[in-house]
């Protein structure tokens, strides 16, 4: 008997895109702002990544400034700044990956176990407040509660007779400080996302997780965590392409001469350089440099996470 042939897969016809704009022209309109924010902010500067193969001079523009190749790559790489400055950032970043990444979900898992839901709802107000706080103000707030001669701490161990602390101005605390500042500046908000997904859940398995003895720990680790999973993973992939991203704005404030050698990275490197001293081609070659090593690190988990069977961006 001859082996039939297979058939061949039917191509399914293309779809006018009109018609679904027009259907949903309202939810397209609600969405071109962030559209155009990232099309005006995010992809068209990437056409202007070019200067940092070039000595760009704002006078002569990017068609007439000088080619110069890798040239400001080599002299980032081969500057001593730049193992302090890879060192300093990584060490933050990972500080935040190992103890802010985890916070958000901890916190989730117990608010999701709160059952009275007028106090679930306060405590979510109350901690979603310190995200809509600027990084100047908690500053202000960090100088108070902190500083050596005036902070409410230390003020505290003066009337019980103990010796003051200099936290502020202390390399050791830094990277810890701003830790700590980050945790409590977000943490409320980056449970939205997982309690989120921790709604999704069919209650159907809670009440067979009870019905085979299972307590409010084993619920969680064996019905809740699985459901946020994915969740999880697809965060921890994103989180590790800004990883280079220490966040200007917190390190700059809180950064003095005493704590440089642990306080300086890239952002607040690119800016001094980039910025005040005008090497526009420099600083973006940095700037290059590091979203390259997110892009690099994005993909790498992804492909990871895809080999061992996780959820994945794409």
């Amino acid at each position: 008997m001859l082996a039939s042939k297979p058939k061949a897969k039917l191509r399914q016809p293309k779809r006018p895109i009109w018609p679904d704009l027009k259907r949903d022209k309202y939810l397209y309109l609600l969405a071109l702002p962030g559209i155009l924010f990232f099309i005006i902010f995010k992809y068209i500067p990437i056409t202007n990544l070019v200067i940092a193969f070039q000595n760009y001079s704002p006078y002569l523009g990017i068609a007439g400034s000088e080619w110069v190749g890798f040239e400001h790559f080599t002299r980032f790489f081969s500057n001593p700044d730049f193992w302090m400055l890879l060192r300093n950032t990584l060490g933050i970043s990972l500080m935040n990956l190992v103890f802010f990444f985890p916070a958000p979900i901890i916190l989730a898992l117990m608010l999701n176990e709160v059952r009275n839901m007028f106090l679930k709802r306060t405590m979510q107000s109350l901690i979603y407040i310190p995200h809509f706080l600027s990084w100047v103000l908690i500053y202000g707030l960090t100088y108070l509660m902190f500083s050596q001669s005036e902070g409410l701490f230390n003020k505290l161990l003066t009337a019980m007779d103990k010796n003051t602390i200099d936290i502020l101005s202390n390399p050791s605390y830094f990277w810890g400080m701003l830790t700590a500042q980050s945790i409590w500046k977000e943490v409320g908000w980056g449970t939205i996302i997982f309690l989120a997904a921790i709604a999704g859940v069919d209650p159907q398995l809670y009440e067979a997780a009870v019905l085979d003895g299972a307590g409010r720990f084993r619920r969680m680790w064996h019905v809740t965590l699985p459901a946020m999973r994915n969740v999880i993973m697809i965060l921890f992939i994103l989180r590790l392409g800004t990883i280079m991203d220490t966040g200007f704005e917190q390190v700059y404030l809180m950064m003095n001469a005493a704590v440089t050698d642990v306080a300086e990275v890239f952002d607040t490197y690119v800016y001094r350089v980039g910025i005040r001293q005008g090497e526009f081609s420099y600083s973006t070659a940095i700037g290059l440099f590091k979203s390259i090593v997110g892009l690099t690190l994005v993909i790498g988990a992804n492909k990871a996470a895809k080999r061992f069977g996780q959820e994945s961006l794409y």
